[in-house]
């Protein structure tokens, strides 16, 4: 239960935050995604860096479909033909779903439009909505004025404190050090008149995680010579640093690599370079009683959205799938192949369908194969290997 008074160790309640919240819905998103494709410095370092991404071509492997992967593969440049993998279904889906945007600002900003906020890290705001299918139709922002270095020191506490105090207790020599740090902070935030301040962005931050346990927050800077920083609540959550090593800084420079100029800390190195929440697992640790942020299991769903198989947790009698060869694509002339079946019991764990063009999704049916083509379509292309 969040604490009915404030605490550095106990989650607050989002209801004792004096920042304001204005909301974006999904239209607004649509307008901010159609402005970005229509921006008249095109091709810039972000189009650029997608080109590259189009030419990587992706192997067919059974591996690959637990793996992060972002494919561009046919059509112009526009999200809906942009595929990545989710995280948590394993589902090959399009970047153009959108999502409510609830930001968190200091009365002093109730004046100004928050468009321009999302707007300035719309890039990577689409790249993590897709790689969630479930939990992330709400985004969380907290805006700041913190400076570089400040941004950097409340990073680090707040990994330090939700990292030691999830376990709903903590040493004395750790607890002294949140408390000294919050201390530190509080009154270098005070001296430099930031807003909000750091009590209110230290409550806002940690009820929201809490009570929404969203898969990652981000604490926006309008400081000029700042940055932004995305805090993720599980290593599962961050980018593959496979895939997004060579990501834009964001940079007006196309040609800039510097990190000292991005505007957003977009993890481009994997998790060991990104601001995670959680503690690293580690055996005979104490059971989480306080969660920050979102926690989901991978697992590998039906391609077709509106479908809840799971295939490594439901097994089904032998025989309840289609073989290959028997039509089972309306839509890809290669049809699918049905992938290897574990006998246990008299059970047998149904392993799905395997679209035998990309061997990159699966099926429960061959119904929700052709349901989900029209989508689908926009991707599927056998690997360079076989072509």
């Amino acid at each position: 239960m969040p604490g009915l008074h404030y605490s550095k160790f106990i989650p607050p309640s989002l209801s004792m935050s004096e920042l304001e919240c204005q909301k974006l819905d999904n239209d607004a998103t649509d307008m901010l995604i159609d402005k970005w494709l229509e921006r008249p410095h095109r091709p810039d370092s972000y189009y650029d860096w997608f080109q590259r991404v189009r030419e990587r071509k992706h192997a067919a492997n059974a591996t690959q479909r637990r793996e992060q992967i972002l494919l561009w593969n046919k059509g112009v440049f526009v999200p809906e033909n942009i595929f990545t993998r989710t995280v948590d279904t394993g589902r090959l889906i399009p970047l153009d779903r959108t999502w409510v945007t609830h930001v968190y600002h200091h009365c002093s900003m109730k004046r100004l439009t928050m468009m321009p906020v999302i707007f300035s890290m719309l890039p990577e705001l689409m790249l993590l909505r897709g790689m969630h299918d479930r939990g992330c139709d709400d985004i969380y922002v907290i805006v700041t004025d913190l400076k570089r270095h400040e941004m950097d020191q409340v990073s680090e506490y707040f990994q330090y404190a939700c990292q030691h105090t999830s376990s709903g207790y903590c040493k004395p020599s750790v607890e002294q050090k949140i408390n000294h740090d919050y201390i530190q902070l509080t009154g270098a935030l005070d001296r430099n008149r930031r807003t909000p301040c750091f009590p209110q962005i230290d409550l806002t931050l940690r009820a929201i995680l809490h009570e929404k346990q969203p898969p990652f927050i981000v604490l926006f800077s309008h400081q000029t010579m700042s940055y932004s920083q995305i805090l993720f609540a599980h290593p599962q959550f961050v980018p593959h640093k496979d895939v997004y090593h060579d990501f834009p800084s964001g940079c007006p420079n196309p040609g800039c690599t510097d990190n000292c100029c991005e505007l957003v800390r977009f993890p481009k190195h994997g998790a060991k370079a990104a601001a995670v929440l959680c503690a690293p697992s580690k055996k005979g640790k104490k059971k989480v009683r306080y969660r920050y942020g979102r926690r989901v299991r991978p697992k590998e769903m039906c391609n077709w959205i509106d479908c809840d198989v799971c295939f490594s947790d439901d097994p089904v009698p032998s025989g309840g799938g289609c073989a290959a060869g028997e039509g089972c694509s309306e839509g890809s002339s290669e049809g699918s192949e049905t992938g290897p079946e574990d006998g246990a019991g008299g059970r047998v764990s149904y392993a799905g369908l395997v679209c035998s063009r990309c061997k990159l999704v699966k099926y429960c049916s061959a119904d929700h194969q052709r349901l989900d083509w029209d989508e689908h379509r926009r991707v599927c292309a056998k690997p360079a290997g076989e072509c």
